[in-house]
């Protein structure tokens, strides 16, 4: 039995076409919400499958109608699970516990895309912008909704929001709690492509197989170089990207490309 064949608490994982793996968040009673087997669940297929270099994309999606809805209600009125103890204790559950998925999502270097079918919502919302690109159509919501519950976002999403949309429009999304459905949704920048309900998984899947056809030992230092050159300063960035580009025009996938590129062929990538 391969890694991919195990079965995981809240989460499904599936392979596509042999480079895309397909991670749906699997707790749809709470509408996907996040629980510390989904967050132990997560971050171990994350882990294996950025190490497993015939995995090429990820895409992470939600069961039924909802992507995540972030934080279980009842648990917290329970105070129960991971939001069980006081200030303290709650504040290391959170540091060992959720915030474990964007501590993840930042290392990972194999692309992933945010397939939002439904609803995203706080930390679901937040989970949505630590991917690197987001998909979805007219039945996609975004809302952080943090302040409404009297609550701040322990996950780290004023951190991701910004990096996606811009401080300003981040700011108004958690100052005012507001939806944003859809097309708004897509011109607000909070989704990179919308498509019409009934073809999202098609074109998602799309999607996926383009960035898989690509070398994927580029596309991986591209991302890293992308998020240091976003964090650092343009010195950084050039020795980052001098390094990078020494390692990647030294491997078989460069020349395989430089090869193909005269045979006017598709050129067959083998991470090597």
């Amino acid at each position: 039995m391969s890694f991919y064949d195990q079965k995981f608490t809240h989460l499904n994982i599936a392979l596509k076409n042999s480079h895309q793996l397909w991670v749906t968040l699997n707790n749809p009673e709470q509408m996907n919400a996040i629980s510390t087997a989904m967050i132990e669940s997560l971050v171990t297929v994350l882990k294996h499958a950025d190490f497993d270099r015939m995995i090429r994309v990820i895409v992470i999606t939600g069961a039924g109608k909802s992507f995540c809805a972030g934080g279980d209600i009842k648990a917290m009125e329970e105070k129960s699970g991971m939001f069980a103890g006081e200030s303290n204790e709650l504040r290391m559950r959170y540091m060992h516990g959720i915030q474990q998925i964007p501590r993840c999502l930042e290392e990972v270097s194999t692309p992933i895309i945010a397939m939002v079918n439904g609803a995203a919502i706080g930390a679901g919302c937040d989970l949505a912008m630590m991917c690197d690109l987001r998909v979805g159509s007219e039945r996609s919501k975004f809302a952080e909704t943090f302040t409404r519950m009297g609550l701040v976002p322990g996950d780290g999403g004023t951190f991701f929001l910004q990096r996606v949309v811009g401080y300003s429009k981040a700011m108004h999304m958690f100052l005012t709690a507001e939806m944003f459905e859809g097309k708004r949704a897509l011109d607000y920048g909070l989704l990179n492509n919308l498509f019409e309900d009934s073809e999202l998984l098609a074109e998602t899947t799309k999607l996926a197989e383009s960035i898989a056809s690509l070398a994927p030992i580029a596309q991986s230092m591209t991302k890293k170089a992308m998020k240091i050159s976003y964090l650092h300063d343009l010195h950084t960035s050039l020795d980052t990207l001098a390094t990078f580009q020494g390692l990647t025009q030294r491997t078989e996938d460069h020349f395989e490309a430089l090869s193909a590129f005269k045979q006017k062929r598709t050129p067959n990538f083998k991470s090597e």
